[in-house]
């Protein structure tokens, strides 16, 4: 990514304001939109999918008796920063939510503040003037575009620029099959038409995508910031009734007050993850380009959702994925506009069963009660997964005859470790991979002892053969029986094997055999943000994530930190030292505080999706993810600490 200006806020220190439905906003500390999903107005029109950029950012201009002076950021191609409004940001904070400090030459001050409603998709942005005296308007020029979210906006002719204007509020409709765009001001529109061309967006170049786009602007606001606040409400529809200022007063005490009574900033930054889908609530994996994906959303509701106390929308996203379960499977993704669900992961069913194993757990902790529907539904979508997995399902997934789980035809990913490029699967894993087991064991343990007896002895012949994993070095293999040739194991070390310790209600490895394969782990892969994918030392260990596609998916899995597996670590650390409180001392030093140093660089308040294998571990891929903030969250429950 290109370097910040000398002085301005960070552009790779990004914010997030979710909406609750899918859609967002976001940026950066400096100002500049670096990625295609930076926006202002970003909505999700089949909530949580269908996201299109509506509004994509504003010019702002303050003027005073010294003179004009940018209030934004911008940057075009090749690589030219134009106007200079960086040079002004005097502070930045994320919390509340996005404020920044604009200093002008002549002592003024102005205060702007980025905020969205949770329930709603709008976008409420409000400029105030803290010090200074005399004349000061403030001119702002919306930017639209009108675009799927993965896309980039050109030119063209189709662009309709038309203003429905009633008083200070103006609506526009680029493009007649999105939704409109309305804007609530307390200020004057003057309607001009213009276009922005080649807006470049440095952290798409990075990426090795097309990275530039232009804009529509169809006018400008005016605004008098001596006579009272300016304030623009984006939102998604044509309602113009209602007056900014009053609208926007309502929203922000509302919002106030709301995060106010949050108990911690990450519980507050969890909140954001939950989002409501035809049928019931779920999680997104991730922001800014993931929607809610199976396998996610059971890994990160354990945290963002049952370690944080918030029973009921956990039961409530297990109930409504208890209807999608298919020969045995969950799905791993929903598609983005309505195709049939992905069902092409074999560990996500699995999770399934530990995040239901976790909610009821934690329902009888607090003695409530579960509705007895509920619980039935629940019990009776666990029951048809190991049914299924026992009878056999698709890509020949099943219950082999020594009791451990196969899975995995060529061409195909199904394990957590999903890269691919072109037609090669970088970690295929065909055979019997060891979480797999791990999950399986587990799964069919919750089963025996909370439902019925018949699943214990599949659970016995399971753990009975799960020994075969174990190497001469106490590492466990990765992978048993590849490619479904019986004797034959990958030996890489990875960092799968920890869920044999950690990670699971029930530990598969105790005693000397645990602590073996927790002080490998700890030794080849642990790194302050996470465990690497891959050993050092492997031929194929990749140190960098970063380059095109091609070249980042072949990174993925091949030594890339991933900030989720923190939680499974410390569990199993924290196992093999019977959980003592010198262990939890030490832990408490020695795994939180880099952690919680992330939380504020790439996506503020969160935790990435992966980092760098080597020094420095810089961050990257998903700066908001769910899994990852969700294990950070488990692994302050497990050390006796709030989330």
């Amino acid at each position: 990514m290109s370097a910040s200006p000398v002085g301005a806020p960070r552009e790779d220190a990004e914010w997030l304001e979710a909406d609750g439905l899918g859609g967002f906003a976001s940026g950066t500390a400096a100002t500049l939109r670096t990625r295609r999903y930076h926006a202002l107005l970003l909505t999700a029109t089949t909530p949580p999918t269908g996201r299109v950029v509506l509004v994509n950012g504003v010019e702002v201009t303050a003027r005073t008796q010294a003179g004009a002076f940018a209030l934004s950021t911008q940057r075009y191609a090749p690589d030219v920063i134009h106007p200079d409004g960086w040079r002004r940001i005097e502070a930045f904070s994320p919390r509340p939510w996005p404020t920044w400090t604009f200093a002008l030459p002549d002592g003024t001050r102005i205060v702007h503040e980025i905020l969205v409603d949770p329930d709603a998709c709008e976008t409420v942005l409000r400029w105030r003037r803290e010090a200074g005296t005399g004349a000061c308007a403030l001119e702002v020029r919306p930017l639209l575009s009108g675009r799927d979210y993965h896309g980039l906006h050109r030119e063209n002719p189709g662009f309709d620029f038309t203003a429905a204007v009633r008083g200070p509020n103006v609506c526009w409709q680029p493009y007649r099959d999105l939704p409109p765009v309305s804007a609530l001001t307390n200020g004057t529109y003057a309607h001009g038409p213009d276009w922005y061309r080649q807006f470049l967006y440095a952290a798409e170049r990075a990426r090795g995508l097309d990275d530039t786009e232009d804009l529509g602007s169809p006018g400008r606001f005016g605004f008098d910031l001596a006579e009272e606040p300016a304030v623009m409400v984006l939102r998604s529809g044509n309602d113009l009734a209602a007056r900014a200022g009053a609208h926007a007063e309502r929203l922000v005490a509302g919002e106030r007050a709301r995060r106010a009574a949050a108990p911690s900033p990450l519980a507050l930054a969890a909140a954001s993850y939950q989002v409501d889908r035809p049928g019931g609530r779920t999680l997104v994996a991730g922001f800014p380009w993931f929607t809610d994906w199976g396998r996610d959303t059971f890994i990160a509701m354990r945290g963002l959702l049952v370690a944080a106390g918030q029973l009921a929308p956990a039961l409530a996203i297990l109930s409504a994925w208890a209807g999608a379960v298919s020969e045995g499977m969950m799905p791993n993704r929903f598609p983005d506009r309505g195709e049939t669900p992905d069902y092409n992961a074999v560990d996500a069913s699995l999770w399934y069963v530990v995040a239901v194993h976790d909610v009821l757990s934690a329902c009888e902790a607090a003695a409530r009660p579960v509705p007895d529907a509920v619980a039935d539904r629940l019990r009776g979508a666990c029951e048809a997964i190991l049914e299924g997995y026992c009878a056999g399902t698709r890509y020949r997934i099943g219950a082999d005859a020594d009791g451990l789980l196969r899975a995995g035809v060529p061409g195909v990913q199904l394990t957590w470790m999903d890269a691919k490029v072109g037609d090669r699967v970088v970690t295929p894993r065909i055979g019997k991979p060891v979480e797999i087991q791990a999950l399986w064991i587990n799964a069919l343990h919750v089963a025996a002892t909370r439902w019925s007896p018949r699943w214990a002895e599949a659970e016995a012949r399971a753990r009975a053969a799960f020994g075969r994993f174990v190497g001469p070095s106490g590492a466990l293999h990765d992978v048993l029986d590849c490619d479904h040739r019986p004797g034959t194991a990958d030996a890489r070390l990875r960092p799968n094997q920890i869920l044999a310790v950690g990670g699971l209600p029930v530990p598969v490895l105790t005693g000397a055999p645990a602590r073996a394969v927790v002080d490998a782990v700890e030794g080849a892969l642990l790194t302050p943000l996470g465990l690497r994918s891959l050993s050092p030392d492997d031929p194929a260990y990749v140190g960098r994530y970063r380059g095109d596609p091609g070249a980042r998916d072949g990174a993925y899995h091949q030594g890339t930190v991933w900030p989720w597996l923190i939680g499974p670590f410390v569990d199993a650390w924290l196992r093999v030292r019977d959980r003592s409180e010198a262990a939890k001392a030490e832990a408490r030093e020695r795994f939180l505080p880099p952690l919680t140093a992330h939380l504020g660089e790439a996506g503020l308040g969160h935790v990435s999706e992966v980092a760098d294998g080597d020094p420095p571990h810089r961050p990257g891929g998903c700066p908001f993810q769910a899994w990852s903030l969700g294990e950070l969250i488990r692994v302050r429950r497990m050390l006796d600490l709030d989330p």
